[in-house]
């Protein structure tokens, strides 16, 4: 049976997702609406020209309009929510309103909370509300899902992402890759762990090691937020260990502690000869726009490592990716693995393979199928 899929965003993100499920679900559709008409005909065109078909159509729908965007979702099995995070829980009561399934790429775990927290209104409405399905949360946890099935005691998951530019630039040595304000959401706030088997919030750019990444060399890592989202919750219990942590180039967490123990990211108005404003609004604005001045192609390193016993033997699970931007496609690797991601799990879901309801990403989706999935695209992992 073939499917309506809704692509909220015709952005980076949500341009890769319409291009995998009009490759892999054999929809009927794949609408791809934005609130720039421009922006979603552009991006159609693009997946529409890559795959040889006209099944992805542009339309055009303000997702803050519940009037519109229920026009939007009226025929559509399934939405995708590739729109600033904060905007996903009042999407998922229009798409409970219009007994339409949802899922989103998450950033915020206070959201992804009010999301869940429609429940109840969800499984009346017959439909499933699954947020985090990016890269992180997302792919880089249903990596240590599949390490924890693969054992009969899970000990330790330690898990590790980082989207980079290929040629970096000093001193940051980075590339912006999607929205400042979602990349100073990561380095800000906490970051939830589990440890020892009770839930644990540690501080941000805190934590710093070092990793040796193949043909990448000395990498560094640090505790960022968001990554882990509701896993903790759901695995305690289940593995007494669990973390997630940042992965750049050495020197670049210093840089970002800098900014954050100086204020710079504060909420609270200062007051200057030229008037007031919030720190975090001028350095979203002024590092924003220098951040986005590099442009390169990116790469995205990620490591999952469990830890435990399988047969009362110790046993220890690594998987690598080592991900460039693809060539033939133009997709950038932050798009092909948070779309393609997204994609996977919305295809589970209409499906119906996961549960009505609001849904955690990792109950929706077992580590096993993922990892299974996510090859068939393309996306190379090495185990050890």
């Amino acid at each position: 049976m073939s499917h309506v899929f809704a692509v909220l965003g015709a952005g980076m993100q949500g341009t890769a997702a319409a291009y995998d499920l009009a490759k892999f679900a054999n929809p009927e559709r794949v609408l791809l609406g934005d609130v720039s008409f421009d922006q979603a005909k552009a991006s159609a065109h693009r997946v529409n020209t890559l795959l040889g078909t006209s099944i992805v159509e542009p339309h055009k729908v303000d997702a803050m309009d519940p009037q519109s965007l229920a026009g939007f979702l009226h025929d559509s099995d399934i939405v995708l929510s590739c729109v600033p995070y904060w905007m996903h829980p009042r999407i998922a009561k229009v798409a409970v309103a219009t007994k339409t399934n949802m899922v989103d790429l998450g950033g915020n775990t206070d959201i992804t909370h009010e999301t869940l927290a429609l429940d109840e209104e969800a499984k009346a409405a017959g439909v499933t509300l699954v947020p985090d399905t990016g890269l992180a949360p997302g792919l880089v946890n249903s990596l240590g899902l599949w390490a924890i099935e693969q054992m009969d005691e899970a000990e330790m998951v330690k898990l590790y992402c980082g989207v980079l530019p290929q040629n970096p630039v000093p001193p940051l040595n980075y590339k912006l890759t999607f929205n400042v304000e979602g990349l100073v959401t990561e380095y800000d706030f906490q970051g939830v762990t589990l440890r020892d088997g009770n839930i644990h919030m540690v501080d941000t750019l805190t934590e710093l090691e070092e990793l040796e990444i193949d043909e990448l060399g000395k990498m560094e890592a640090f505790v960022t937020s968001g990554g882990t989202s509701t896993a903790p919750y759901t695995l305690k219990g289940r593995v007494p260990n669990y973390e997630y942590k940042t992965i750049r180039f050495p020197g670049h967490c210093q840089f970002m502690k800098l900014f954050k123990d100086s204020g710079l990211w504060s909420f609270d108005a200062v007051t200057v000869p030229s008037g007031s404003a919030k720190p975090r609004e001028i350095w979203y604005k002024v590092f924003g726009d220098y951040l986005s001045q590099f442009v390169d192609k990116d790469l995205c390193a990620i490591r999952a490592i469990g830890i435990g016993k399988k047969n009362g033997q110790p046993v220890r699970h690594q998987i690598d990716i080592l991900d460039r931007q693809c060539e033939e496609t133009g997709f950038t690797s932050m798009e092909r693995l948070t779309g393609f991601s997204m994609s996977i799990y919305a295809i589970e879901v209409v499906e119906g393979r996961t549960p009505k309801g609001g849904v955690r990403y990792e109950n929706a989706v077992t580590g096993t199928k993922f990892v299974e999935e996510i090859q068939k695209r393309g996306i190379k992992l090495r185990f050890s």
